[in-house]
């Protein structure tokens, strides 16, 4: 096998240790977060836009009663994140066999699309059933392509990064992720303060999706001018890829079934409080709470900003050290605190901003690290496949239901406090992944073994200064 040792010739640009003198350009490693970033940007501007316009969409497309239309609506949302196992079946082996570059491009044609086909649907006054049908099928072909999106842009980031620096280049991609989310909330509310109510509910609430095609168009034009990442050409050139779909799925599931199940528990605790927070938050605060239409979309736009401050710095914090320590601040801080900030937040509009912040800055640990942790959990030849199926396999199940879930056991316990008890539950989950997940913070991703314990091509490393 190759030797990897530091004194080995190296290909020219790629991810290699700290201080090596042919490491990858700092200009090229801007391009490949600016590709990764707006790529999940789009995927969250959708989920901001749906969740945010709910109200609307429910109205527009279902035929029931407003609350029970809003109902289904939030089920259709969970729909959507059922198919994002098959996305990450289908899109991962394909990142993994033939780059991560060409399957980026695809899904972010696929999302952008899809997202702008739901503002096309006729109502459900002009085609019936149809209506909430081709929602579902929108809904279906955007969690399809989703399932690749998430994944292969966290690989993509993660292996153009310097290991060293890992969680702080890592974390736009998350930086994208509230972006994203915040400039679909930001033109739902901005449109329903200029156009009115009655505009909204018959047409308004569709011109924020058609705002996915420009944005769609520019992250394809940004990712067609990369080229692949260092860590997987050079396992291409040594001929290491996977050779067949069917193959890497067999060696994920004998040779990785352990990092697959830590992640997914990992990832119950990240999207359970992802979702809750940031996708239930609006129907949330207006329904349950009875905050205003606007004042309901207003505080979780304040909450991510907030966020997005601290996304960095939590990244760069995280090179210092470690993922681990920030995750178990995270998971116990919001352990603790959940159940005290929802009762904040009943208390009116200044209590749900505050207690969402707060929220928010317990939750960005988790968020900041995501990109750089979990990439490291697998080896190269799986990487791409081993991130997307467990990370949608565990979303779909656990995260992209959480809105629905909620809404449906406050119904049935009358309990306003559901979220924050959910929440816990997830988190108690994500610390016992935890406990089985290694530190991974400045070591190489780089060959076929695990990184910081392979003996090809992954050396274990100290964490390094920012």
């Amino acid at each position: 096998m190759t030797d990897h040792r530091p004194n080995q010739p190296q290909l020219v640009g790629e991810n290699v240790s700290p201080g090596h003198p042919e490491s990858t350009p700092a200009p090229v490693i801007r391009k490949a977060i600016a590709a990764s970033a707006l790529g999940n940007a789009t995927e969250w501007f959708d989920y901001g836009i749906y969740a945010y316009g709910v109200v609307y969409i429910s109205a527009a497309l279902f035929p029931a009663d407003l609350a029970e239309a809003t109902l289904f609506a939030l089920g259709t949302f969970a729909i959507s994140f059922l198919v994002r196992p098959l996305g990450g079946l289908f899109w991962g082996p394909l990142g993994d066999r033939y780059g991560r570059k060409t399957v980026l491009a695809l899904t972010i044609v696929l999302m952008s699309a899809a997202t702008v086909c739901v503002g096309l649907i006729p109502s459900y006054d002009r085609i019936g059933f149809m209506a909430p049908v081709l929602l579902v099928l929108l809904r279906m072909v955007q969690g399809f392509s989703t399932g690749g999106e998430y994944g292969g842009a966290a690989t993509f980031m993660a292996e153009y990064s310097p290991d060293h620096r890992r969680g702080f280049y890592g974390s736009f991609l998350e930086f994208g992720t509230l972006a994203g989310f915040s400039f679909g909330a930001l033109l739902m509310l901005g449109f329903s303060v200029l156009l009115g109510e009655a505009a909204m509910y018959d047409w308004g609430w569709r011109v924020p999706f058609f705002v996915a095609a420009p944005m769609g168009l520019i992250g394809l034009y940004l990712r067609g001018r990369m080229e692949d990442t260092p860590v997987f050409r050079e396992l291409e050139a040594q001929h290491q890829t996977e050779p067949a779909a069917s193959v890497e799925l067999r060696h994920l599931i004998t040779g990785y079934w352990r990092q697959l199940l830590t992640m997914g528990g990992l990832v119950v605790a990240l999207n359970v409080v992802n979702y809750t927070l940031l996708s239930y938050m609006p129907t949330y605060l207006q329904r349950r709470l009875g905050l205003s239409a606007d004042d309901a979309l207003l505080v979780p736009i304040v909450g991510m900003l907030f966020m997005m401050v601290l996304v960095p710095f939590a990244g760069a914090l995280s090179d210092r050290v470690g993922r681990k320590p920030l995750w178990w601040f995270s998971l116990g801080g919001l352990f603790v605190a959940v159940v005290p900030l929802y009762l904040l937040m009943n208390s009116g509009l200044v209590g749900a901003v505050l207690g969402f912040a707060l929220l928010g800055l317990l939750y960005v640990p988790q968020l900041a690290t995501i990109s750089a942790m979990f990439p490291a959990m697998f080896p190269t030849q799986v990487r791409f496949a081993g991130f997307a199926i467990a990370y949608n396999v565990s979303t779909s199940l656990f995260g992209g239901t959480a809105p629905a879930f909620n809404s449906w056991l406050i119904d049935r316990t009358g309990n306003e406090l559901v979220p924050a008890l959910v929440m816990m539950v997830a988190c108690a989950i994500g610390a016992v992944a935890l406990s089985r997940t290694p530190e991974t913070a400045g070591r190489s991703l780089r060959g076929s073994g695990l990184p910081g314990r392979g003996s090809e091509g992954a050396s274990e490393q100290n964490l390094s200064p920012v």
